[in-house]
């Protein structure tokens, strides 16, 4: 037997938050939207309402359903109004303390047969829900960026999951009109296990003289067949949240292969942290992204 998932409370306004409230909200749930930032939330919204004009202009959706969608979505900074959900989703950044800190604040609000699940894209399920009052009701929902276009849900079971809490997660998901694929919880699971891997290494290859920033994204999408360069996806992710999850896989797997490049590391303490921030592997302040190397 399953819950039944009727409103859904998200932490988290930014990238994977707003993408995450843009397709529960148009499949129909009723979403809260909390982010301590007002800036964040103003600017999470208008994401999501320019990401589904561009549905209507294209003919995936058409303009009463946009209508419906934005009514299902409330925003809030207080995240008391979070109380009453039956599940809420964690999509803050990738930092396992920071996640700590909200779950303590958040399990004393929730009902308790409220589920709770994170967006984590690397850090063990097992570990964040044993910082909860349920265990056994927390699970790992990893969506793909960007959440609207990326068919793909991780689905992430702790030691305590419980086989009701997986169910309803997998008819959530579903609901969603995404794809599910079922990871272990080992650190970073499938998606970023094989992925991070191959863009640290293409960061390697740029830091030691191989080739540029271009001819290294040239080089993989054109030999390789990938739709995006390795240093441009980087760039697109967030190089702070690449260099995290490089250091989950190093951190939990004891293994010198997945030690983070120092380039990788020297651009994230300059600030250079892609598209976010306007200057990464390329610079995208201009009218067109230019390499930086």
């Amino acid at each position: 037997m399953t819950g039944k998932i009727g409103t859904v409370g998200i932490i988290g306004a930014g990238q994977m938050g707003g993408g995450i409230a843009h397709v529960a909200a148009q499949a129909g749930y009723k979403v809260r939207l909390y982010d301590i930032s007002a800036d964040k939330i103003e600017s999470g919204l208008a994401t999501i309402n320019g990401n589904m004009a561009r549905q209507v202009s294209s003919g995936k959706m058409d303009e009463e359903a946009r209508k419906a969608a934005l009514a299902n979505i409330t925003s809030t900074p207080v995240l008391e109004d979070l109380a009453g959900v039956d599940l809420v989703i964690e999509a803050a950044t990738e930092d396992e303390t920071v996640k700590r800190k909200i779950f303590a604040q958040l399990c004393p609000i929730l009902n308790p047969e409220a589920l709770l699940a994170t967006n984590t894209s690397s850090i063990s399920i097992t570990r964040l829900a044993a910082q909860t009052d349920r265990p056994e009701r927390f699970i790992g929902i990893h969506f793909m960026n960007p959440v609207p276009v990326m068919k793909l849900v991780e689905l992430v079971r702790g030691i305590a999951t419980e086989d009701t809490t997986f169910e309803t997660a997998k008819h959530f998901v579903a609901s969603l009109d995404k794809t599910i694929t079922v990871a272990e919880d080992f650190p970073a699971f499938i998606v970023n296990r094989i992925l991070l891997p191959m863009i640290n290494e293409a960061i390697y290859t740029l830091y030691e003289g191989v080739g540029s920033v271009e001819a290294i994204d040239t080089a993989m999408k054109l030999g390789a067949n990938h739709p995006m360069g390795p240093l441009q996806l980087a760039d697109f992710i967030g190089l702070d949240t690449c260099l995290s999850i490089m250091q989950v896989l190093h951190d939990g797997l004891s293994d010198t292969k997945y030690r983070p490049c120092p380039l990788l590391v020297k651009y994230v303490e300059a600030g250079w942290l892609g598209r976010k921030s306007g200057r990464g592997f390329y610079d995208y302040r201009g009218e067109h992204p230019v390499p930086t190397r």
